[in-house]
């Protein structure tokens, strides 16, 4: 089970009231909710092993370099510069939630895997890639219905409310949601834009529009081809869009698909049945009053 963690954990945010607080006042909604959404997937699906995929980079240069508009708009309007990383746009009483989380997790024994100039969902790629048997993939970002692959057992657990109610996503439901494989989503994607990322897309090259032309020159390459093709099946509209937005079609591939080859620290994904370390556990439930949450999953780790 691969966790798209900052998806989940943006998600606890808005699910969990910020009533939600340490002894000294700080909100700890984010938090808890992330370690009932954990509770509630080990409970429920019981993987052998969870690797909680981070953000390292949540907008990497190298894609920014292809697509400018990469998830400019999330820029927070005042980020430091230091380094000239720019900084994820989020919520004042998120922020100081994401390093408790950090070392929550740590202390429990949960593998939080990450790689500089890569997102999450780059390390959900690559581990889907190496991974020998199924694998459950929780996020809400639909970027990741790419992966799915039901020959291989590849499979996206989409939240819809919280984590107890998650839609199974397979090639069956992509197909019959966008009209496209797992395989052919990325080119969809690519084809369609979307805002929530800054992709511009082709510019009169819908969702509907994007999986017929898909569906009759079998991807990407096909459709580009068809492009230089006078006897291919394009409207003079859908010609002329497609040739006006060559250069980004041609750069759009590595920033829309998800790396498969990233280079990944050693580390054990197994699922922990008892706290790598008990005595920092017992001092962060203290510190930021995680009470039930914690206790919550500890026991569904033993059981």
């Amino acid at each position: 089970m691969l966790l798209d963690t900052s998806s989940l954990y943006f998600r606890a945010y808005f699910g969990v009231p910020d009533s939600v607080r340490a002894p000294d006042g700080t909100p700890v909604n984010a938090v808890r909710g992330l370690l009932d959404f954990i509770a509630r997937l080990v409970q429920d699906h019981r993987p052998d092993d969870l690797v909680a995929c981070m953000d390292a980079d949540w907008r990497p240069a190298w894609r920014v370099a292809l697509i400018p508009t990469y998830k400019a708009h999330r820029v927070a309007e005042e980020a430091p510069e230091a380094g000239g990383v720019d900084q994820e746009e989020v919520p004042d009483t998120l922020s100081p939630q994401i390093p408790v989380i950090d070392e929550v997790l740590d202390a429990i024994g949960i593998a939080r895997v990450g790689a500089a100039d890569y997102e999450a969902d780059d390390v959900i790629g690559t581990l889907t890639g190496r991974a020998a048997g199924p694998v459950d993939i929780v996020t809400g970002d639909r970027d990741l219905f790419q992966l799915v692959d039901d020959e291989r057992g590849v499979r996206v657990l989409y939240p819809v409310k919280g984590v107890g109610t998650l839609r199974l996503v397979d090639e069956s439901y992509v197909r019959e949601k966008y009209g496209v494989g797992g395989s052919g989503y990325a080119d969809l994607a690519l084809l369609r834009g979307d805002p929530s990322d800054g992709l511009p897309g082709v510019p009169g090259i819908g969702e509907k529009t994007a999986a017929k032309l898909l569906a009759a020159h079998g991807d990407l390459a096909g459709i580009m081809a068809a492009v230089d093709d006078p006897a291919a099946q394009l409207t003079p509209a859908q010609r002329k869009r497609l040739a006006e937005a060559r250069a980004y079609v041609e750069v759009a591939p590595k920033v829309v698909r998800v790396a498969a080859d990233v280079a990944l620290p050693a580390f054990d994904a197994a699922l922990p049945r008892s706290p790598r370390d008990p005595g920092a556990v017992a001092a962060l439930a203290e510190r930021w009053g995680l009470g039930g949450s914690l206790r919550r999953l500890l026991s569904t780790l033993q059981g």
